[in-house]
Parts: C-alpha cells; structure tokens; sequence
C-alpha cells in the first residue's frame, strides 16, 4: 500500500472510531509500529489529527470539521493534496486558481499555518475563512457561475500586483510535447497571468489528465517547477515527463 493511500486510511478510521493506536493500525495495514508512527507524525504536523501516547486522536481545534474533511478525501485529490502540504511554509504568498483539487489542498493545510492566499476560486473563500492565519485576497473579475471562478481583464491585471512564491495550478491536460492546457481561454489566460508572477509553479494532475490536450495553451512542461499526481513518482506513465527539468511527486 502507498504512504498516500495509509493516510488516507488512518483519516478514514480515525473519523469511524475516535482513537486509533499504533497497535491497531499496524495490524489492519500489514506494516511495522514504527511505520505507523512515522505516518501519523506528518498527518499531526499538517493539522489533521492530534497524536496522543499510543496512537492519535481528532485535532478539536482543526479549523475544519472531519465531515468537512471527509467531503474532500475523495480518490486523486487526497493523495494530490497530502503531496503539497510539503511544499507550503508559513510566510508564503500562493496564487490559488480554480478547482475541486485547489479546494481539496486548502482544507489539509496546517491548522496553524500564517500565509496569504490570492485566488480568483469563490468556492475556495469559505474553506480559506476558516484559518485565522491566512489572508485571502480575492481577485475581481467576471464571475462565471459553473467554474465558481473570476476570470477576465480585470483579474489578469490584478495577478500583476504581485509577486507569489508559489503557484497550486489545477489542469486540465498535462502533456510532455503540448504542455499544460486549458479548455476555456479566459481560465486558460489566469493560469498563465499566475504562472509569469510567481517564483515556483506547482502543476496539479491526476493520472487520468497526463498526456492529454485541451486547446488553449498556457505554458510547456519545462516552466512548471513540479508537478504533482495521484500516482508513485516512478509510474512509468510519468517516463515522458522525466527529461523535461521538472520535479516529478
């Protein structure tokens, strides 16, 4: 079983029964104490849980419910979103565009953490209110109802006032030749604006997405920084990606 997928499960348990022990997970699992150890000490450092002697228990103060949580652990996205939580340091300014993956990484953030988060997601303001240590500044725009997102002019302008150190883009194609894709042109166009304004680019993509196209081109492999998946970095479906410069999670 991946690390990923025994996350997943110990949330899932934790959420069923109120406690869990390492005794106990490392029997369901089939894996050593001192792995289930390891594995509940990330999930205690990203604010999803409270370790307790033996084993952990649920974070009360967590700033989001576990129905809340749990809404979010859904297949790909949960191991995309436990993959970033490595890559968000307090002190950061991150651009956040559309998305339910975007959505599914801001609920698993640090209970704790002190960041800002500028987003033209309107579906990703009400997860964001809930961490009193994030800033959320929403970029204005024309709203568009199905994508919950603000797009145009006005947004593109708005992404130009600052400097981000990290960009989570949500895709829609990821392919080794064409690059990353869009399906709509104004989405398309507030993906690139984010991309040229931030120091790292993180590339969102589950598995069903790589080497795929859609029709509007936002950037190449090779301008991303990483990109993360819902698959082992070494999966063979990532042997395109591997020469391009970019760091493969």
């Amino acid at each position: 079983m991946l690390k990923e997928e025994r996350l997943d499960y110990i949330l899932q348990t934790l959420a069923k029964r109120q406690i869990v022990t390492y005794e106990l997970l490392a029997q369901d699992l089939a894996i050593s104490e001192d792995t289930v150890r390891r594995d509940i000490e990330i999930l205690h450092k990203n604010g999803l849980l409270s370790k307790v002697r033996g084993g952990a228990i649920p974070r009360s103060k967590n700033p989001l419910s576990f129905q809340d949580r749990t809404a979010y652990l859904v297949g790909g996205k949960n191991v995309i979103a436990l993959k970033a939580q490595q890559f968000v340091k307090n002190g950061q300014t991150i651009f956040m565009d559309g998305g339910t993956t975007v959505c599914a990484i801001a609920s698993h953030f640090p209970a704790d953490v002190q960041l800002r988060v500028v987003t033209n997601n309107q579906a990703l303001v009400p997860i964001l209110a809930k961490y009193k240590g994030i800033e959320v500044v929403v970029l204005g725009g024309v709203y568009n109802r199905i994508m919950e997102t603000n797009t145009g002019a006005r947004t593109c302008r708005e992404v130009g006032e600052y400097v981000a150190d990290l960009y989570f883009m949500g895709t829609c194609a990821a392919d080794s030749k064409f690059g990353i894709t869009a399906a709509i042109r104004e989405d398309g166009e507030v993906k690139r604006a984010m991309l040229h304004a931030s120091l790292n680019t993180i590339a969102l993509s589950n598995s069903e997405k790589l080497g795929s196209t859609d029709h509007f081109r936002i950037c190449g492999i090779a301008d991303i920084t990483v990109m993360i998946t819902d698959i082992p970095s070494e999966n063979e479906r990532l042997d395109a990606f591997r020469n391009t410069g970019i760091q493969l999670v």
